[in-house]
């Protein structure tokens, strides 16, 4: 498969799938610990319809990983970028993004604002957020209690430095770890037990140091003034009811700030991984912004 270097030399892991000469290409960008395969089911829905590239951003999948440093919403933007650049370099372009994902795409729009309305002509926003991640949700929980205590900035170093032991002795499909990813990634009923493993191993395949590296950038996201970049082309927002991470309401705030152009779509019981348990209203989803992009595309008589 395909590599395409970021500008910093990490080589980023990247496939095609569906029409190659179609006319339109959807970009799809994967949410924090998990891979491209996220995308499967939206995958197999689109490929009748568009030409489809999926990556892994780095330190994820089969993507390679620098120094932890790197690990920033401003650097996958850039890697974002180069996949753009690399893969989709003419012709109109969907952008797709589940939760770091979608927060990457913001951060694209702040960094290069010139693509949106011009190569990037729509845009997907899954169970993500333009940030106050630290005043709602599992992470803000946590980020309050650690200031609360004034041992936040050791909380960040600790992780750092202990995260390579314990990948050291890490044990991949345990009970724990299925508790753990049914707690906070799934919803109120959306918990097959199979689709529940299948997670879990996505997200134990990323590396604890990759983990760690990547947690403190949510604390400081805040891409809300990039909102109105994005909000030149038709977008369209799915948020899941019992979404622990990035809980609905940060989706509803998007849908408010992002212009007139932009579609809200709350899936009732599912939680994060709302694409892979709720397949069928996100596929409609993304097929009707499709058609929106499209409609807009096409000469007037």
């Amino acid at each position: 498969m395909p590599i395409v270097a970021a500008d910093d030399g990490v080589p980023l892991h990247v496939e095609f799938d569906g029409h190659p000469d179609a006319p339109l290409t959807v970009v799809f960008t994967h949410g924090f610990t998990v891979q491209l395969a996220e995308w499967d089911l939206q995958r197999r829905a689109l490929r009748g319809r568009a030409r489809l590239v999926l990556w892994d951003q780095r330190g994820h999948g089969r993507s390679g990983w620098a120094r932890p440093r790197t690990a920033t919403i401003d650097r996958t933007a850039r890697d974002l970028g180069a996949v753009l650049d690399a893969a989709a370099p003419a012709g109109p372009v969907v952008l797709a993004g589940h939760s770091m994902g979608g927060m990457s795409i913001m951060a694209l729009a702040r960094r290069r604002p010139e693509l949106f309305g011009t190569r990037i002509v729509g845009v997907l926003l899954l169970a993500t957020s333009a940030g106050g991640l630290v005043q709602r949700g599992l992470i803000g929980r946590q980020v309050k209690l650690l200031r609360r205590l004034g041992l936040l900035r050791l909380w960040l170093r600790l992780l750092q430095v202990w995260a390579p032991l314990l990948e050291l002795f890490r044990r991949r499909g345990s009970v724990w770890g299925r508790w753990f990813t049914r707690r906070y990634l799934f919803g109120a009923d959306d918990a097959d037990p199979r689709l529940v493993r299948r997670v879990q191993d996505m997200v134990e395949r990323t590396p604890y140091p990759v983990t760690a590296a990547f947690y403190a950038t949510f604390l400081d996201h805040d891409e809300e003034a990039a909102l109105a970049v994005v909000g030149r082309v038709p977008v369209t927002v799915v948020a899941a009811t019992h979404d622990r991470l990035t809980p609905a309401a940060h989706g509803r705030l998007l849908a408010e700030r992002l212009g007139s152009d932009v579609e809200l779509m709350v899936v009732p019981g599912a939680g994060h991984s709302v694409n892979i348990t709720r397949p069928e209203p996100v596929n409609q989803a993304f097929l009707d912004l499709l058609g929106r992009v499209e409609h807009r595309l096409r000469p007037s008589a």
